[in-house]
């Protein structure tokens, strides 16, 4: 049976198998793997792996529990090895980046920020900008809505002003939230979002974060912002 990772800590971790179960149906026990100072903490992997919702919190769940009481390097959900020797070969062979990225990733989390248009903000908003596009909405009902190929026309040239616009508020809400953070990468793809950033910060600092994201709102009403956080510094592992 392949062996599922769940993240890579420094030391001895005591067993876990009687308090802690992980990801399956039923969940399974979840188990530690030493090698020289290091240890994976793993469980047995379904035969059939997919991002169910209560593995994808089982996942959470054992990162949380064992990050409490051990520096954790966090996996992201899927990863998964051959054995239990591959694993352990894995950690030999690599021991020295995994230290580093312990020490660098020690007592910080991740933050998510999220960025989509209010539909009707963006719109008012593209339509009194663009010159052309009021040129067009204003003929159209001119001639009582245009044709359909006035229409289709239209159509295009508004979801063009607004992809412009995605792209330069992109720009906005990423100046305005990296100074807040120690490390920002792009996050997650998610669909809907123009804007998934993810921005490393330490355990205790996370009101930078949350007042700029506050001020983004209030400052641009057509921006909706969703910040999900603490999390495991997922994207920060190098793989």
């Amino acid at each position: 049976m392949n062996t599922y990772v769940y993240g890579i800590a420094r030391g001895e971790v005591p067993d876990l198998g009687d308090r802690l179960r992980g990801i399956g149906d039923p969940p399974l026990p979840v188990r530690a793997l030493t090698e020289g100072d290091l240890s994976a903490i793993v469980s047995d992997c379904p035969a059939e792996l997919k991002p169910r919702r209560r593995d994808l919190l089982a996942h959470q769940q054992v990162l949380s529990e064992v990050g409490d009481a051990h520096p954790v390097l966090p996996m992201r959900f899927g990863s998964v090895s051959t054995s239990d020797d591959d694993v352990r070969t894995v950690l030999s062979e690599h021991a020295d980046r995994y230290h580093d990225q312990l020490s660098r990733l020690a007592d910080r989390v991740e933050y998510n920020v999220k960025a989509v248009h209010d539909e009707n903000a963006v719109l008012h908003q593209v339509l009194s900008e663009e010159p052309e596009l009021r040129m067009t909405a204003e003929a159209n009902r001119a001639s009582g809505g245009g044709t359909y190929e006035d229409r289709v026309r239209f159509g295009e040239l508004v979801a063009g002003a607004v992809q412009a616009r995605e792209v330069r508020d992109a720009q906005i809400v990423e100046e305005a939230l990296t100074p807040t953070a120690e490390a920002v990468r792009p996050g997650p793809e998610s669909g809907g979002w123009f804007l998934s950033l993810s921005l490393l910060l330490a355990k205790d600092g996370a009101d930078p974060l949350l007042e700029a994201v506050a001020e983004l709102e209030k400052a641009h009403p057509r921006l909706k912002l969703r910040v999900n956080g603490p999390l495991p510094p997922y994207s920060f592992v190098d793989s």
